[in-house]
């Protein structure tokens, strides 16, 4: 073989492997599509800043006793570890990625340390790399197939929702306002609180278009078995629900409580009562049968995951408690998650 034959050679073969190279690379580093129906996290969860989301096996967790920095664990509240020294909230998964907006970097440091203080972000639960995908704010969010729908803000524009597509070849402004997208049904989005007027509209990821649903004063929409349940602003903030199939369906009062917050969750429906005399957290059954007290006081960040019910009382991130989300009620303090953020102070992560 000629020295410029060998040459020529050489050079192919260098070319073919970088060639070769940047196409693994760019295999290795591309998200995969998302089953048709994926939601990150419920419209409850999400409607109390998202701190808990589940998968099949595990639970990721903002954990309040230190600083609600992410930690995962087993669904029976075993093996509790943490993953970032990041503070995070409205917490989604969808395939082997968690999303998350970070609310504040103050005194991280460590694996998955971002210098960053607030965005959008997405970790790799494998190799526990973290990406930023947004950094001009973000906070209310829900990821929805294969976008991330999130509320985008910055001084010199107007509030929108955007949507962040997981290949990274689109993001978007789609809703202008401060829209709150986590009730998701179907693979749409049903929000409130537009500047064109009260009311649940339907937004259509598909098309990017919205239409209105249902007129009135619908606040914090959640959707289970094809009823909307919801907080009535226009009468005393009582909890109500209506068949959303139904043009005609009539609404159901399920209680005349002045209710803060709530959560459906499996056959149970957790809310505050706001009461000057006697405020406590309450549950009751999906028709507003069976309404008992919880805990006596003021409570916030109810969220639900591998049948567990947990919130703190308002203003305190800590104590976090737990409750079964059914059968008795049985309030007590989530002390693994408190001995493994001991355990980290301790070893300085």
């Amino acid at each position: 073989m000629s020295g410029k034959i060998k040459g020529i050679f050489i050079t192919i073969i260098i070319l073919v492997l970088l060639i070769g190279g940047s196409m693994l690379s760019s295999y290795l580093k591309r998200i995969p599509e998302n089953p048709e129906g994926t939601v990150g996290n419920s419209a409850g969860n999400l409607n109390n800043k998202g701190l808990f989301c589940e998968t099949e096996d595990k639970i990721y967790f903002a954990n309040a006793y230190d600083n609600d920095r992410l930690y995962s664990m087993n669904k029976d509240e075993t093996d509790i570890k943490k993953l970032a020294s990041v503070s995070a909230e409205y917490l989604c998964v969808g395939g082997n990625y968690l999303y998350y907006h970070q609310s504040s970097s103050k005194g991280g440091s460590g694996l998955g340390y971002v210098r960053n203080t607030s965005g959008l972000y997405r970790m790799d639960l494998k190799r526990k790399a973290v990406k930023a995908l947004a950094r001009e704010g973000s906070g209310m969010m829900q990821l929805v197939n294969n976008e991330v729908y999130y509320q985008y803000y910055k001084k010199s524009q107007e509030d929108s929702l955007y949507a962040y597509s997981l290949d990274g070849t689109s993001n978007i402004s789609v809703i202008s306002g401060i829209i709150n997208p986590s009730c998701v049904w179907n693979n749409q989005i049903y929000y409130t609180d537009t500047a064109d007027g009260r009311g649940l509209y339907v937004f259509d990821p598909v098309t990017k278009t919205s239409s209105l649903h249902t007129a009135g004063n619908i606040w914090f929409p959640q959707i289970q078995d094809s009823y909307v349940y919801y907080m009535d602003a226009s009468n005393d903030y009582c909890l109500c629900r209506f068949l959303l199939s139904d043009a005609e369906s009539t609404v159901e009062i399920l209680t005349t409580d002045r209710v803060d917050t709530f959560l459906v969750y499996g056959n149970l429906i957790y809310y505050q009562k706001n009461d000057r005399e006697s405020p406590a957290l309450m549950r009751m059954g999906l028709d507003g049968s069976n309404n008992e007290v919880v805990a006596e006081g003021n409570y916030e960040n109810l969220n639900g995951a591998a049948n567990y019910i947990y919130f703190n009382q308002f203003g305190e991130a800590t104590p976090v408690y737990h409750t079964p989300a059914s059968g008795p009620v049985q309030v007590s303090e989530f002390e693994g998650a408190k001995t493994a953020a001991l355990e980290n102070l301790k070893d300085g992560n």
